[in-house]
């Protein structure tokens, strides 16, 4: 697993958002791609992806894709696939990337389980005490989540987990969390449009997520159907 840069931006901080629960992390980053003016500076590529692309104003899409916005010096890494089983080296690579740019933070946003039936709770963590009047004191934190801040160490690593309600893109959640963003970068957005705006991209994602898995099922048969035959 390596990154691909065409543009190395000094001491950003970098966003990142690796599809979780309700897709909250994933309709987070879109919708901060969406509303900022942001360039497409690179890639994170590896054999271990699914070979899967998206198609967005006649343009390929790479599963995970590197952006950049210079009014607030802030790297966006937004991914349309998960990484299971490469979490460690996922965790590995983005901590290169944010070294190579000499990155100031990296702020993990991403969604969790919900313990409520009709509210959204925010939950924080930094591994500098950053969050010291929000910090979760209690909590199991997996994923490539947890292999970066295992990994980070020194490096500062501020987490804002969104409740979600659904396996199924919860937009809301993720409205909480770009309001959440907006207070502690002060990016002066309106999180408000991402109720209605999100509901069209919910659709593509639903689909998107539709043929992964269909991919995979089919991949999962074809090999049991090889070691039925071998068997």
């Amino acid at each position: 697993m390596k990154f691909v840069l065409n543009k190395k931006p000094k001491k950003p901080v970098i966003i990142q958002g690796f599809p979780s629960i309700g897709l909250v992390s994933t309709i987070t980053t879109k919708f901060l791609i969406d509303h900022l003016d942001v360039e497409e500076i690179g890639h994170i590529e590896s054999e271990h992806i699914v070979p899967l692309t998206a198609i967005h104003k006649s343009k390929i899409v790479n599963p995970i894709t590197i952006y950049y916005n210079k009014k607030y010096n802030m790297v966006i890494v937004q991914s349309l696939t998960e990484i299971a089983g490469s979490e460690w080296e996922l965790a590995a690579t983005m901590l290169d990337l944010a070294a190579a740019m000499d990155a100031k933070e990296i702020v993990v946003v991403e969604g969790m389980p919900s313990h409520a039936q009709n509210e959204i709770n925010l939950y924080y963590f930094s591994n500098t005490g950053k969050m010291k009047n929000k910090q979760m004191t209690e909590g199991i934190i997996m994923g490539t989540t947890a292999a970066l801040l295992l990994k980070a160490k020194d490096f500062p690593v501020t987490c804002i987990f969104a409740e979600a309600h659904s396996q199924l893109p919860d937009s809301e959640a993720a409205a909480k969390v770009v309001k959440a963003l907006d207070d502690y970068l002060k990016l002066n957005l309106d999180f408000k449009p991402l109720l209605e705006a999100a509901k069209q991209f919910e659709n593509n994602l639903k689909q998107f997520i539709e043929k992964r898995k269909e991919i995979i099922d089919n991949s999962s048969k074809s090999e049991k159907k090889e070691l039925d035959y071998f068997g």
